[in-house]
Order: structure tokens, then C-alpha cells, then sequence
């Protein structure tokens, strides 16, 4: 089981406590044996070898399982311990296994000051150039060992001094702070670990906890449901030992409504770290300087899991000079923009789960095991895509169809596309509450009408229909992970796609005509042709998988007071529309077939697409197209593939806000409005139109 993995020590069941390694001659018969019975007593499982594993001098495999399967490394450095070469191994393992897997280390300089370490002198000069003879033909060996050695010299642990070392204080003090470190609560990470260990290494590799003088603030960023908060855990069980103060403070967003909050925020911060019980805060802002004062000279971690303010930041981590040297400070938040304005400059971007790992976490929820059946194969793949590698929609779904058979995990998935599951809406909503107003369109918008489209695109109809310049929206969006802009086109995930939409779909269950966008052509067709159209909808999108006929009345445009978007494709109608909203700014009627637009057209249209390229049989207008003098505000005219217009109507060459016209392959095209203003127009397309007397003055 995955969970279970001794890969790395947020899900490893350590074999001991403790590992010490020594120089026998020096301390096995004194301080060590000491030391190792005081742990004894304290019920701490400690590894001492003895003297029959040791064969020749170098490290034995039993000697190395023990390293890799112990939690915290003793490391006694006595006058003599440089001159073994079998402790000199054992230290370059001890460092290279935990540091690599975060694990503690804790250095005893027995009588022997750090200095001596870092840049060699005395005994430890002595026995480093004697090896350097010893191994004149492998230097590089020595040179491992003596950077190790300077390695170890930088750790935090205990230094008995001559004369003044009192050694059975030392025992007690190391003993006391080892059973601390082993008796530390650790937290629930998640039933089935995939994907856990992998992203937990990548942000630890982040934090550089062996750096012991510097003060760091890391972000884990990422969409609801991506697994920020299952990694923080993992994070702070792996690397809880190396510090003085552990406090994980979840759900600051759900805990922070409100300034008294904070404050109780701040007040469970202090008596976790500093055991400060009995304080009690009248403002966040009292509490700030108290946290300043208590906790500066401690190493702390600190971890503050979703957070969605910026004030809950200043009230709870201001700077990292809050805290005592070797502090780390995590924040996991939906929010990019919220870390960069907190200075926070190391920031993880947490990625989705790749298929294999994503089947690998449904088989667990599902099954209970590793692998699936092949009977389900097919049905996990597509739970799989629905998932977008998002941890919390497996879970629903493993969760809630365990036991289920085919059929019915087809259906729930149908269903699921359709209408998302309570849980996963709820996770995603989250953060769509926290936009503002006009990101919220954006964001409906986006999911409704233009995921994959091209973001020029997107920028001009929305400026068209909204007003809305994209910049400032898109980074919103982009930075609280609900978009990504890839090769210039907006992309989201599908999943926050059918998010988005089913927002949209509740605000009005069960008649669409209640709703403010319609882009499902069943929805489009019941509105259009049972006129239930209301003053609600604000866009609409006719994509029809097939080219059909709607009967309608044509009146059905009549109640949507407040329509800006309408956009058809593939699609004829019955009737002419015999009325078109004046709120109308873009429309995109694709193969209009019809001799004449409704007499009252729309003052606000700024786009008008009438072209006809997708099929010829169809026979557009009526060899000129109708008058658009109404439409004052155009700016684009695009009658592309419309073969049998002969002309444009003169009112065309009226419309002073013109800027495009475009009638490529319009072949019969003879006659343009005698007043066109050319000075006006920043692209005239007449591709493919057959050359006529009437144009040369132009």
C-alpha cells in the first residue's frame, strides 16, 4: 500500500526512535551508554550496534537498514571520531538519507567545539590528513568526508565544554528533547497517500531547512480540491522535529470572517506555541505586537492552511522577522495575488495528478486496492477525464460509487457531467465567491461561451458585450487557478468549466429561460421555440450538432430585454426574427437566409456577422442586403460567402463608427454604398469579389 511506503517519513512506521552513531573507544563505555539508557528509560527505541556488526571498516547493510529505518540521528563527535573510517561512512550516510527524507539530526560535540568541524583543526585536522595519504588515489572519498563533517558542524545540537559540562544534565537535557520530538502529535494526512509524497518533497526541497540562521515564508498555491491542504499536512508531519514550536492553524478563510476571529486566531497561535493559555485579545492589532515579542527568539512552524485574506496574513505571520532564526512559515492559499502581496517570493504551484497516479487514488476509494478490475477499466478512464487530476473529485466519486457495478458508475458519471456532485460544487464555489463582480461575469462567461478560445478573441467580444477590458480579470482568475493561459488561448479545466456552468444552470433549475447565459442547444431551442424567454438572459449560443430547421414564431427575442450576446450556427428558422433586443451588441447569425433584419435594429449592435460560408445551398437576402441605418454604434460587418448579395444597401456607407467590412467571396458582389468612408475604415476585405465599374472609385 502506497500509504504505507517507507519511501519517505511522512508515511513510514519508523523501526527506531533514535540512531546513535559514536566512536566506541572514545564513549561506548561512558557518555554513549549513558545517553542510551536514559533514552531506554524514556521509552525511546534507540539503535546501538554492536561491536560483532562492524566487520573491516566499511559500513555493513545491517548497519545502513538501521540508518534508513530510524527517525532522528544522534551523532556523538568525540577527539577521535574523524579517525574511523567506519564513522565517517556512517555520517556520510546519516546525511545523505535525512536530508534527503528531512529528517532530524542531532550533533553531541563531546569536548569538542564545532570550529573543529567546520574548518578542521586539532584531532580533526590530524586524522583528515592522514587519510588524505591513506587514500591518495581516491581524494574525492576524503573530500566527501571532509565536507560532511563541515555539514554536521552547522546542526543545531548539544556542546559539553570542558570544565564546564555537566554530562548528566546533557543526557537529561538530549533525552528530554528527543521524547518531545517523538512524543509530537502528528496529523491525519489522508486515507490513501498517492501522489502525497512526490509534491511534498518538491516544497520541502523548497524550504531549506538545513540553513538554520534563515528565516523563510513558502505558499502552496492551487485551485479547491487540488490537495493543498492534504500536502501541508504531510509537510509538517515529515519535518515537525526540527523545530522548538509546531502550530497548524486550518481553515484560517473559515475561522477569519471577522476581526474578533483573528483575534482568536492569534490567541490559539500563542497558546499552542508559547503554552499562553489564559490570553485573551480585545483587537487582532493588540495581538500582533505580543506575537512579535513571544516568538522571535523561537524556531517555529508555522502553517496557515486557506487562507483568502491578505489581513489574515498581517494579523497572524506580518514578516518573517515575527519568528527566531531557522523558522518556516507555509501559507496554502487559492489566492497567487494574495502571496505576492505579502512578499512571499517562493511559491509552489501545486500540479494536477497524472492518470496513472489518478487511478491509482480511485482504485483505493473505490476498491480498496491498488489495481482495478478490467471489467472497470473503461468506466475509471472516464472518471478519470471527468477528474481533470483533481484528488477531492476522486475521492467523491471512488467514495460514493464503492460497491456499484458498471452500469450504475456509468450512469452517476453521466450524471456527475451533468450536475456535479454536492461536494465537488461546494469545493469549487469557494472560489468563485471570493471574485468581485465583475470577475464573476468574466468567469461565467468564460465557462459558458470561449474555454479554449483564442484570447484575442475572447478580449474582443467581451469589450464588445460588457465593456470589460480582460487584463486585470484574466489575472485575477489566472491567479486564483480557475484559468491558465496557454498559447495565447484561455484554457480551464473542464471540470471548473462545468462548475461555471452549473452556477449559471441554478439560477433557474428548471426553466432555462430564467437563466443569464444559454449555450446548450436543447436549452436554446426550448426557449426559442416555447417562448419562455425572459428579461434574464444576457447571452445566448446556438451551436447545433447538426444543420436543422427550428420552428419557431419568430417572436421569441421579444421578452429578452437584456440580451447583449446572441450567436448562431449550423441552424435555419422557419420565420424571420421580427424583433431583435436594442441591448444587442454582438451578433453572429452564421448563414442568415433571410431578405430583411427586424425593422427596429438594435441602437447598441457593434458586431454584426452575417456571413455564409459554412453552406451554399442555403440562398441569403435578397441580392442586397437590408438597411442598418439603426445601426448606429456598428463597428464590424462581416457578410463573408454570401453569393448571391449584389449589393450593400447605401445606409452602410452612413455608419460613421464602421472600422471592418468584410465580404470575401461574395462573388456576385457589384455595387458598395455610394457614400462608403474609406478614411473611416481600418480593413476593407473584398476577397474573391468580381471586379466592377462602381468600385474603381474607391
Amino acid at each position: 500500500m502506497e500509504h504505507r511506503a517507507p519511501s519517505f517519513s511522512i508515511t513510514y512506521k519508523w523501526t527506531y526512535d533514535v540512531f546513535l552513531s559514536f566512536y566506541g573507544d572514545d564513549t561506548r563505555l561512558g557518555f554513549t551508554s549513558y545517553l542510551y539508557h536514559a533514552l531506554h528509560q524514556s521509552g525511546i527505541h534507540a539503535f546501538l550496534d554492536d561491536e560483532f556488526i562492524r566487520i573491516g571498516e566499511n559500513i555493513t547493510p545491517a548497519l545502513f537498514e538501521a540508518i534508513q529505518e530510524s527517525r532522528i540521528a544522534i551523532i556523538v563527535f568525540s577527539e577521535n571520531y574523524a579517525n574511523s573510517t567506519f564513522c565517517l561512512q556512517e555520517l556520510e550516510k546519516i546525511l545523505e538519507c535525512f536530508k534527503e527524507e528531512s529528517r532530524l539530526i542531532y550533533p553531541v560535540f563531546y569536548y569538542v567545539d564545532p570550529s573543529e568541524l567546520r574548518r578542521p583543526r586539532g584531532s580533526y585536522a590530524k586524522a583528515l590528513a592522514r587519510l588524505e595519504k591513506r587514500f591518495k588515489d581516491n581524494r574525492l572519498q576524503v573530500e566527501k568526508w571532509r565536507l560532511a563533517l563541515s555539514q554536521a558542524a552547522e546542526l543545531k545540537g548539544c556542546h559539553l565544554k570542558p570544565k564546564i559540562a555537566n554530562e548528566q544534565e546533557c543526557i537529561t537535557r538530549i533525552t528530554d528533547e528527543i521524547a518531545a520530538k517523538i512524543n509530537q502529535q502528528r496529523l491525519h494526512i489522508t486515507d490513501y497517500q498517492v501522489g502525497i509524497v512526490p509534491r511534498a518533497k518538491e516544497v520541502i526541497s523548497c524550504l531549506d531547512l538545513w540553513s538554520t540562521e534563515e528565516k523563510k515564508m513558502i505558499g502552496i498555491w492551487g485551485a479547491g480540491g487540488i490537495g493543498k491542504s492534504t500536502i501541508a499536512r504531510a509537510i509538517y508531519n515529515s519535518i515537525a522535529d526540527h523545530f522548538e514550536g509546531l502550530c497548524f492553524l486550518s481553515n484560517v478563510r473559515k475561522h477569519s470572517q471577522n476581526p474578533t476571529d483573528l483575534s482568536h486566531l492569534q490567541e490559539t497561535l500563542l497558546s499552542t506555541l508559547v503554552k499562553e493559555k489564559d490570553l485573551k485579545l480585545g483587537d487582532y492589532h493588540e495581538g500582533i505586537p505580543i506575537i512579535e515579542h513571544r516568538l522571535s527568539k523561537k524556531k517555529i512552524l508555522l502553517i496557515l492552511d486557506d487562507v483568502d485574506k491578505l489581513e489574515q496574513l498581517k494579523a497572524l505571520a506580518g514578516s518573517c522577522n515575527w519568528f527566531g532564526c531557522g523558522s518556516r512559515i507555509i501559507i496554502t492559499t487559492r489566492n497567487k495575488k494574495l502571496l505576492v502581496s505579502h512578499g512571499v517570493t517562493s511559491i509552489y504551484d501545486v500540479k494536477e495528478l497524472d492518470d496513472k497516479e489518478s487511478l491509482k487514488l480511485l482504485s483505493w476509494h473505490a476498491f480498496e486496492k491498488e489495481n482495478v478490475d478490467s471489467n472497470y477499466m473503461e468506466v475509471c478512464n472516464h472518471a478519470i477525464n471527468y477528474s481533470c487530476g483533481f484528488p477531492l473529485v476522486l475521492e467523491v466519486i471512488g467514495s460514493n460509487l464503492r460497491g456499484e457495478g458498471v452500469n450504475i458508475w456509468r450512469s452517476a458519471l453521466d450524471q456527475f457531467k451533468s450536475i456535479p456532485h454536492e461536494s465537488i460544487l461546494g469545493a469549487f464555489k469557494l472560489s468563485y465567491d471570493t471574485l468581485g463582480e465583475v470577475e464573476k461575469q468574466v468567469f461565467l462567461d468564460l465557462a459558458c461561451f470561449f474555454n479554449y478560445e483564442k484570447l484575442a478573441l475572447v478580449n474582443d467580444m467581451l469589450l464588445c458585450v460588457r465593456g470589460i477590458r480582460l487584463e486585470y480579470a484574466i489575472k485575477v482568475l489566472t491567479d486564483k487557478s480557475l484559468i491558465k493561459i496557454e498559447r495565447d488561448c484561455v484554457i480551464m479545466h473542464d471540470l471548473i468549466e462545468g462548475i461555471g456552468k452549473e452556477i449559471v444552470r441554478q439560477e433557474s433549475s428548471y426553466e432555462p429561460g430564467g437563466r443569464s447565459r444559454l449555450w446548450f442547444y436543447k436549452d436554446v431551442l426550448h426557449v426559442l421555440q416555447q417562448d419562455t424567454g425572459t428579461h434574464q438572459i444576457e447571452a445566448i449560443v446556438l451551436d447545433l450538432p447538426e444543420s436543422i430547421e427550428v420552428q419557431w414564431s419568430g417572436e421569441a427575442f421579444m421578452k429578452m430585454k437584456n440580451l447583449k450576446m446572441l450567436v448562431i450556427r449550423k441552424a435555419c428558422f422557419s420565420e424571420c426574427p421580427k424583433y431583435l433586443p436594442r441591448s444587442l451588441k454582438w451578433l453572429e447569425w452564421k448563414g442568415y437566409s433571410f431578405k430583411f433584419l427586424p425593422s427596429l435594429c438594435p441602437t447598441e449592435l457593434v458586431y454584426l456577422d452575417l456571413s455564409f460560408s459554412y453552406c451554399e445551398l442555403l440562398q441569403p437576402f435578397d441580392k442586397q442586403i437590408p438597411d442598418l441605418s439603426g445601426a448606429s454604434n456598428l463597428r464590424e460587418l462581416w457578410l463573408d460567402g454570401c453569393t448571391n448579395l449584389i449589393g450593400i444597401h447605401d445606409s452602410v456607407g452612413c455608419l460613421n463608427q464602421l472600422r471592418e467590412l468584410s465580404a470575401m467571396r461574395c462573388k456576385n458582389l457589384k455595387i458598395l454604398p455610394t457614400c462608403l468612408k474609406l478614411t473611416f475604415l481600418k480593413h476593407l476585405n473584398l476577397f474573391g469579389v468580381q471586379v466592377f465599374r462602381d468600385f474603381q472609385k474607391y
